[in-house]
């Protein structure tokens, strides 16, 4: 079982139409399951691109 590293929350907000409805939406964060050091891990794509960024 991976575990989770990332604290991201989807931000939460109306969507509104050009009739001005509101109606609720979420922006989910881009959750990407990755092996680092032989651990999997879930994380962001932005903090799994700065993991790459740390092994070179």
């Amino acid at each position: 079982m991976a575990t989770k590293v990332t604290t991201k929350k989807p931000l939460k907000g109306n969507r509104r139409s050009h009739a001005l409805n509101k109606t609720k939406r979420a922006q989910k964060p881009n959750l990407q399951k990755k092996t680092i050091d032989g651990e999997k891990i879930i994380t962001s794509a932005r903090e799994a691109r700065t993991f790459r960024k740390e092994e070179k």
